[in-house]
């Protein structure tokens, strides 16, 4: 069975990856997204909205809803334009979306500050999307901590750990100049952002004792006044490992894969991300914090991540760093063991068959894509979301 799908809204390349390997034929249709996000998002064989406002996305959802059997949906955007148009969705929990959840008041990132999110939902909002979250048809999260975070929302929560990394950009054959780094050289591409441990690492360097370089992707994270603050306070005091370097596209990204020494991955979560899984492919070693209470499900058998640190604080992280750069011995060891282990979770044929087994059983048991929620019901539903929003005049959507 060939299963149609319709997937709203994707922040971080996870449907365009997906899409290359699963059986299903899925066609994306993305939010424009006014962030860094979209510039390293691919847009080829991707259809865009032509604008942010809530009523033009359900219009176009409603007119091609028909030519496919189930939605996939990722952010609470893309759930809440399925779940205005009527559809049987599946979430797909990637970030930070099932930890600090936009049904919570004054929702706090855990890995992030004490200061509250700047979402800024009223009670019907809140209300609102916590309707979106218990209307899916189904959610789905990876690792066994963000499915905690899940299973206290939906008993009936799906995990699925294996994940897709994009071969076709992401491989050992990526052809690279043969110029040497000057110096001893960590990528970081991800988010300078507190949720992703920055905090930490800021903190660890003034500790190292070994001579390195840190490119880091000039990528900041500001949803609220403490993130902020933070941003300033680290373009003014800028520690000398760290030379700043523009947002690049995927295939730039893979060229600086394979350039670099060495990978700087989060500190904070515990579990792996995309950065992670990704530069895994050109073994190189990988510092990331693993927590090591967190295990992966292969082939329903628990697997544990050889990644370092296992400690996350300052002292620790500098140590490794410091081995890292100096030692040869410890750095193939470890690239190799992450390279074995990113393999084993990323198997595209085990999880294209997840995907696939999963799409099947919803596209079956829901029989169509729509609900068949009456129209009073469907009007209803969306004009209470524009009154409560004050949508109907400002065309605005909340990202």
């Amino acid at each position: 069975m060939t299963v149609r799908v319709l997937a709203i809204g994707d922040l971080a390349n996870n449907v365009t990856t997906m899409k290359k390997f699963v059986r299903s034929k899925i066609h994306l249709v993305n939010f424009p997204w006014n962030t860094a996000s979209k510039i390293m998002d691919e847009k080829d064989d991707i259809e865009f909205f032509d604008s942010i406002n809530v009523i033009d996305n359900v219009n176009r959802i409603n007119k091609i809803k028909n030519d496919y059997d189930i939605c996939l949906a990722l952010s609470p955007a893309g759930a809440r334009i399925a779940y205005l148009c009527d559809l049987n969705y599946i979430i797909l929990f990637v970030g930070n979306d099932i930890r600090t959840p936009p049904f919570e008041k004054n929702v706090k990132d855990p890995y992030a500050s004490d200061s509250p999110l700047a979402q800024n939902f009223n009670y019907f909002e809140r209300e609102f999307y916590r309707t979106v979250y218990m209307s899916a048809v189904t959610c789905v999260a990876s690792y066994s901590e963000n499915y905690s975070f899940l299973k206290k929302i939906r008993k009936d929560a799906r995990r699925i750990d294996l994940l897709f990394v994009d071969t076709k950009i992401f491989d050992t054959d990526t052809k690279i100049n043969n110029l040497k780094n000057k110096k001893f050289t960590f990528f970081s591409p991800q988010r300078i952002a507190l949720q992703k441990g920055f905090d930490i690492i800021l903190d660890a360097l003034p500790l190292c004792q070994t001579d390195f370089e840190i490119l880091q992707v000039k990528w900041f994270e500001t949803r609220n006044d403490k993130e902020i603050e933070f941003m300033n306070h680290l373009i003014k005091n800028k520690p000398k490992q760290i030379r700043f370097i523009d947002p690049m596209n995927r295939k730039k990204l893979a060229e600086e894969y394979a350039k670099s020494d060495a990978i700087l991955g989060q500190m904070k979560a515990g579990h792996l991300g995309g950065i992670e899984r990704e530069s895994a492919y050109y073994k190189k070693p990988i510092i990331a914090f693993n927590d090591v209470n967190t295990d992966y499900l292969v082939e329903g058998k628990k697997v544990f991540s050889p990644f370092v640190p296992t400690e996350n604080n300052p002292q620790t992280v500098a140590k490794v760093i410091d081995t890292i750069t100096s030692s040869k011995e410890f750095r193939e060891k470890l690239s190799q063991d992450e390279h074995d282990f990113v393999k084993q979770i990323t198997d595209p044929k085990k999880t294209a068959e997840a995907w696939d087994s999963l799409f099947e059983e919803f596209a079956k048991s829901c029989k169509t894509i729509t609900r068949n929620s009456s129209k009073i019901t469907i009007f209803f539903r969306l004009f209470s979301f524009l009154f409560v929003n004050k949508l109907y005049l400002k065309k605005i959507v909340r990202k």
